[in-house]
């Protein structure tokens, strides 16, 4: 990549040197792209390097091997979400998820969707229960991008296709109702939304986090990873307490 011109969305962002940062960006057809940002750390650019921003960006290297100079364009800015705390810590971790569980310079066009899908929603629902849905379904669009997509088709005991109501801790595969009898508090509870589409109540939306949560912390986002986790544990819990 010598160079490239492409809108992108803020993912995490680090300080390096005195007043230099390396930022992570999503990036439509390139992936997940870090790039060293001079003055990255100045009162000019730190209202653009914000995660969540989208932003023109243009990365230039001599070498494929060689970190990217960066300069980055605000194109649009969700800075003022940052001050409200639960639309922030939507931000944050589904940021912090993108940038921690990517592979870099992979391109995963679904997910950029998604992910601008998602921070769309939380810009623009008036309450939490506008976005938590698309946060899920992101987290489960995530799972399968890597390779750890969850089979919601048919149950894994009985192979019946309806009354699916269950997940499988092991298989990550569904469960109906009749294939979990006697196990239900060995199993991951399956919100209809997921199946059926279209909106959920509060507790399928928390059991569609602790579902994806469970397979996110098993199979992604483990070892050095820890301090993603925390976000996402912010938000959860930022959550509990809105509806509680």
């Amino acid at each position: 990549m010598p160079a490239l011109t492409t809108s992108a969305i803020v993912c995490a962002v680090r300080a390096h040197g005195e007043h230099g940062a390396i930022a992570r960006l999503l990036t439509p057809d390139h992936g997940l792209l870090p790039g060293y940002v001079r003055g990255g750390r100045s009162r000019a650019m730190r209202p653009v390097l914000l995660p969540g921003n989208v932003v023109k960006a243009e990365f230039r290297a001599r070498t494929e091997e060689q970190l990217a100079g960066l300069t980055v364009e605000l194109a649009h800015s969700r800075a003022p979400l940052l001050a409200e705390p639960l639309p922030a810590a939507a931000i944050d971790w589904s940021c912090a998820l993108t940038a921690a569980a990517l592979p870099e310079a992979t391109p995963y066009p679904a997910l950029h969707q998604a992910l601008d899908g998602v921070l769309g929603a939380v810009e623009a629902a008036p309450a939490a229960r506008g976005w938590a849905v698309a946060l899920v379904r992101y987290e489960l669009l995530l799972l399968a991008e890597l390779g750890f997509g969850l089979d919601l088709t048919r149950c894994a005991a009985t192979g019946a296709a309806d009354d699916l109501a269950f997940v499988s801790p092991r298989s990550a595969a569904a469960i109906s109702r009749a294939g979990a009898e006697g196990y239900e508090n060995r199993l991951l509870p399956l919100p209809p939304f997921l199946l059926e589409g279209g909106s959920g109540d509060w507790n399928g939306i928390m059991d569609g986090l602790r579902l994806t949560g469970f397979f996110l912390e098993r199979s992604v986002l483990t070892d050095r990873r820890a301090d993603v986790l925390a976000a996402r544990e912010r938000l959860v819990d930022r959550l509990k307490r809105a509806v509680a």
